[in-house]
């Protein structure tokens, strides 16, 4: 569990890509509920973090501290 470790505008992998084919998210809001953004089609989504979490393949990239 220690590498699902994310934070606000990292860029992450999810195990399903979104229907625009990209499979890259931007992290862009956080909370109980966590909004992410597609970097392909810019469409928003906002998925509890329970579920985001279980979805998340890995983070591609970190934003910065």
């Amino acid at each position: 569990m220690a590498d699902k470790e994310f934070g606000l505008n990292d860029i992450v992998q999810m195990k399903k890509p979104h229907p625009c084919g990209e499979n890259r998210w931007k992290i862009i809001r956080m909370g109980m509920d966590i909004r992410i953004k597609c970097l392909g089609c810019n469409h928003s989504v906002m998925i509890p973090r329970k579920e985001f979490t279980k979805k998340m393949k890995k983070i591609i990239d970190k934003a910065e501290a």
